[in-house]
């Protein structure tokens, strides 16, 4: 049984019993985030100035870094490997892939630790432990606000023109950080059980990087490959399998193209988005009492 103690203005509940929320819904977590707000808020505001500590140009990172990581894409991919010279506006192109991409990597790779990383506040302070992960994540999603400036700056410099398809961007925004926070909830409770996760992010990460259509477009993606007699359509199974191929997919159709995306992938992967979301607070609520004695 949780313990629950009420004062004059909230309710505190105990996150640290065993058992704690074993009937658990995602409106229930919403509004701890929501009492806890102060809390994320400074945890946020921590990380966020942790990041440009001692930097010389501080928050104009989150504008510089996208702009150079678009040149070196444009330059290996429309130079070196004219691979990409066929695509119109490339820069554009990259651009809307590789900033949902840095969000989701920055917040998966910072999140797995969170945990383990502030120990003194998990042995000496009562909240939910999912904080953590979350501020993380949302530190991430001021950074990726930012680097939109360079995005819309960069279209606006192309003569790519918005269309009203443009306004889905909250929305899909919206469904990216749902998923997001699922696989951060259930990749930092394995990451205090399981020390190895944290170092095996990098690699992951980084085929996940290689498998997503981030430099190249998803239309190259065979739809009959051809193996062991059988017949796979990986343009597909792509979209089904790795969620993030929708998501920057779409980022891609309603930014770069003006079109209206593919409401049938897109729906499937918020459905996933709020699996994930479930299964990664069930395990971090469900687990979250022995994270004292584990850290």
């Amino acid at each position: 049984m949780a313990l629950v103690r009420r004062t004059q203005n909230q309710v505190i509940i105990d996150a640290d019993q065993p058992g704690h929320l074993a009937g658990l819904n995602v409106v229930a977590w919403a509004e701890d985030m929501w009492r806890y707000r102060e809390l994320i808020r400074n945890l946020v505001a921590r990380d966020v100035k942790v990041r440009y500590k001692n930097s010389v140009l501080g928050v104009l990172w989150s504008l510089l870094n996208p702009l150079l990581m678009m040149l070196v894409f444009t330059v290996v991919f429309t130079v070196m490997t004219p691979a990409g010279g066929g695509i119109r506006n490339f820069p554009v192109f990259v651009l809307c892939a590789l900033l949902p991409w840095n969000f989701f990597s920055a917040s998966l790779i910072g999140a797995t630790g969170s945990i383990v990383g502030n120990a003194n506040l998990v042995n000496k302070v009562s909240f939910p432990r999912e904080i953590l992960p979350a501020s993380i994540v949302f530190a991430e999603l001021v950074n990726f606000c930012l680097a939109l400036v360079v995005l819309f700056a960069m279209i606006f410099i192309f003569g790519i023109g918005l269309t009203p398809w443009a306004l889905l961007l909250p929305v899909v925004l919206l469904i990216q950080v749902v998923f997001t926070l699922g696989i951060s909830f259930l990749l930092a409770t394995l990451n205090v059980f399981y020390r190895d996760t944290q170092q095996i992010m990098s690699v992951v990460m980084l085929a996940w990087f290689f498998v997503t259509p981030i430099f190249y477009p998803v239309s190259i993606l065979p739809r009959d490959y051809h193996i062991w007699g059988l017949t796979i359509d990986v343009w597909r199974w792509t979209h089904i399998l790795n969620p993030m191929t929708s998501l920057i997919a779409t980022y891609r159709v309603i930014l770069y193209d003006g079109a209206p995306p593919a409401y049938d992938f897109l729906l499937r992967t918020a459905v996933t988005a709020l699996v994930c979301l479930v299964i990664g607070l069930y395990l971090i609520r469900r687990l979250s009492w022995r994270f004292a004695e584990e850290v």
